[in-house]
């Protein structure tokens, strides 16, 4: 079964402080740092179009008039995005919830990802599970040699996660941090702020035998968290130029 992404919306959570890159460029949030002429954000926007979705919505956090000024001023061709300022830290989940709840949309599914990072899945392929309604989100892992340095998802031989495990040596999937959720699950998340989707969300869905599924990608990724990761970037963009709308 397939997933028409035009049903979806996703929303992109760029409001991180950056602490440990922040003294390269003090003056910018982390997801607006310049990657071959581009804030990296802008990347990430252009990948979703790439993928086919055509709304995006960015919950920013520390310099948000920055993200603000610069995709009403520079749109990318195709994809509406819609800009909310998160106005206290509430952790991934309750960031999106925020973004989510004061966007006033309803789409039917949402797709929740990272500003800071670029994981180059088939988000056609990762949300057709969401065609069975009774399957009510999917979590993207990518596959890596060595999972030690990241944590690892574990799911069963039908797909279905059953918990994040911390640390573990050896090949596996690790968490891209890319999240699609069917829009009646947000009624079920806690209420308690700050909210973590990791910590928070998916083990109250699991434990209530939620049926979230995993896809696993053989995909490209990269995350800008460090220094030496901002390096890389131009190489990365560069090298996957056909990934981006």
């Amino acid at each position: 079964m397939s997933y028409n992404l035009n049903r979806v919306t996703a929303v992109v959570l760029a409001g991180g402080l950056g602490t440990r890159i922040k003294a390269l460029y003090p003056d910018l949030p982390k997801p607006m740092i310049p990657i071959c002429g581009k804030p990296f954000l802008e990347w990430v926007i252009r990948y979703l179009r790439k993928q086919g979705l055509e709304r995006a919505i960015i919950s920013s956090g520390y310099k948000a008039e920055i993200i603000s000024h610069h995709f009403s001023h520079q749109p990318v061709a195709g994809i509406h995005v819609q800009c909310v300022n998160e106005t206290t830290p509430q952790g991934t989940a309750g960031g999106f919830l925020e973004a989510a709840t004061r966007a006033q949309i309803t789409p039917d599914a949402w797709l929740v990802l990272n500003g800071d990072s670029l994981v180059f899945a088939d988000l056609n392929t990762a949300a057709s599970p969401l065609a069975d309604k009774a399957v009510e989100g999917v979590v993207v892992g990518v596959a890596v040699p060595d999972t030690s340095r990241y944590g690892k998802i574990i799911f069963d031989a039908f797909g279905r996660l059953l918990r994040f495990e911390e640390k573990m040596p050896g090949q596996g999937a690790i968490n891209a941090g890319i999240y699609f959720l069917q829009n009646s699950l947000i009624q079920t998340f806690p209420a308690n702020r700050p909210l973590s989707f990791e910590k928070d969300v998916f083990p109250k869905l699991l434990g209530r035998a939620a049926n979230i599924k995993v896809n696993v990608a053989q995909a490209p990724f990269l995350d800008i968290g460090t220094p030496d990761s901002v390096v890389l970037g131009e190489e990365f963009v560069q090298k996957n130029k056909d990934h981006f709308a």
